[in-house]
């Protein structure tokens, strides 16, 4: 669900910008020696992909053999370019892997690593507009993506919260700027992402109200954004794939508890950001890196079976998955 608004968004902000966009850090790594990897983001650059430039900026990549490459995501997305192994790496979203790993011909891909240990996403609204909870969108237009996905949860939502999901109404649109489309009264409610959406709306003092769909229902914790390989590197280069998680994962342990610097080297990166969003928004990301006795990177089987299993339950995509589809977390575990 969220491609569609990522490749409009894409477009806008970069451009006629080449594919590779962000090369290595240290120009003299380009040694022999140093595998060169390429990860292909899911958007352009911003606070979930932080660890991935200090890991960069701190030389963890060097020391661990490694010149990797970060580029941007063409138009059909990282998990075809990554499957294809045109590329070693890949950031997706739990949800948008099930449709890659359905139908006649799934993606051979694998999540192995989680960015953030928690679902961000949510419910924004005007505040005052009597939206801090689902069953209050009944009357109201939410900007829709048109997906089934995202509609399914949507409509379990304001169920659970004693709601008419057939009272609510679905305006076909991609928001490129909540605060100006909420302002507008373009729409009343918009799908966003806490960490971004919301902290840019608080940096331009819009005042909104906002429910995470984590806290209606459990199920929808799932994992999102994730780290993503194909199964060829984890059959034929598992060493190469370890040392890229270890040196990436210092460098969000790193970001976890140093978001001010970390915030830094993101913009030395990608100067294009806003800088005043970008430090608020890596104070706020860097606690949900990690869980306390929860290593960042963990992904626990159980809550990835159960977001497939009620997409599978629910008849959501082409054809059923396996609960365990896509998910090899036998790199980092607890």
């Amino acid at each position: 669900m969220k491609r569609i608004i990522r490749n409009f968004l894409v477009a806008l902000s970069i451009g006629a910008m080449a594919l590779t966009a962000t090369a290595c850090g240290d120009k003299k790594s380009g040694t022999s020696e140093n595998k060169k990897l390429t990860l292909v983001l899911d958007w352009t650059p911003n606070t979930n992909h932080t660890g991935f430039y200090v890991a960069m900026e701190k030389g963890y990549y060097k020391d661990a053999g490694i010149e990797l490459e970060i580029v941007q995501p063409p138009e059909d997305g990282a998990e075809v370019l990554v499957s294809s192994g045109k590329a070693d790496f890949g950031i997706s979203f739990q949800d948008t892997m099930a449709g890659a790993l359905s139908g006649d011909n799934p993606l051979p891909i694998k999540a192995i690593a989680a960015i953030t240990q928690h679902n961000t996403s949510g419910i924004m609204s005007r505040k005052g507009d009597g939206i801090t909870s689902p069953k209050g969108l009944e009357g109201k237009n939410y900007a829709t993506w048109d997906m089934p996905i995202e509609k399914a949860v949507l409509q379990n939502v304001v169920e659970k919260d004693g709601g008419d999901f057939s009272k609510v109404n679905l305006i076909p649109s991609t928001v490129t700027d909540e605060v100006s489309a909420l302002s507008s009264k373009q729409v009343d409610a918009i799908w966003v992402y806490y960490g971004w959406a919301g902290i840019a709306a608080n940096t331009k003092g819009f005042e909104f109200d906002y429910f995470a769909f984590k806290d209606i229902n459990p199920t929808f914790d799932y994992y999102t954004p994730v780290l993503f390989t194909n199964d060829d590197m984890i059959k034929n280069n598992k060493e190469v794939v370890k040392s890229f998680l270890e040196a990436t994962k210092k460098g969000y342990e790193f970001a976890a508890n140093n978001s001010k610097e970390s915030a830094e080297i993101l913009l030395k990166y990608a100067p294009e950001i806003d800088k005043e969003l970008a430090m608020a928004s890596q104070e706020y990301l860097s606690a949900y890196y990690m869980d306390e006795n929860i290593p960042w990177g963990y992904i626990d089987a159980e809550r990835w079976k159960n977001f497939y299993r009620w997409l599978n339950e629910n008849n959501l995509l082409e054809s059923p998955i396996d609960e365990g589809a896509g998910l090899y977390n036998e790199f980092i575990t607890k």
